[in-house]
């Protein structure tokens, strides 16, 4: 049997980081994700989207909920699942929602902020995290800080560790 699940599209809201009672963390988020054009006669160049709840886990949960922000065109791999619960009333409810294995970048940086992409801050321009423990997991490119707060980076991504 396969499970698998392949989506490109754009964060509606950034992520929500949570922690489960066993401390474990888990981000959610939800993609637009275009259905391809409408042919209507009124508007023959309006699209359809789909909205899709995405779930990621652990390490990659810290990840997705510091560098990822409304906007952004990312792309996911996972698999498709399917819950029960009771809501607050005791009414039996389901949800399907995507369990991330991987989640990308789908764009360049340049392509996606300040150019007419995305419109959304730069990594950790609006997140008030703690930031990485180990001073060997801080990218060399974002050393210098300004005096505005931000950290400047260079042209060149090879150095960031994704």
């Amino acid at each position: 049997m396969l499970n698998k699940v392949i989506l490109m599209g754009r964060l509606v809201k950034d992520p929500e980081l949570r922690h489960t009672q066993n401390n474990t963390p888990v981000a959610s988020f939800r993609l637009a994700v275009d259905r391809g054009y409408k042919r209507d006669q009124n508007n023959p160049q309006q699209q359809d989207a789909d909205f899709i709840d995405i779930v990621v886990w652990q390490q990659q949960a810290e990840f997705v909920s510091k560098w990822f922000h409304k906007g952004q065109l990312v792309a996911v791999v996972g698999r498709l699942q399917q819950r029960d619960w009771k809501d607050r009333d005791g009414n039996n409810r389901t949800s399907i929602e995507v369990v991330a294995s991987e989640v990308h970048f789908a764009e360049k940086k340049s392509d996606s902020y300040g150019s007419g992409g995305g419109q959304y801050p730069p990594p950790g321009a609006s997140r008030s995290g703690p930031e990485p423990s180990n001073a060997s997991q801080t990218p060399a490119a974002l050393e210098p800080v300004t005096s505005s707060g931000f950290s400047e980076l260079d042209d060149d991504d090879g150095e960031l560790p994704f």
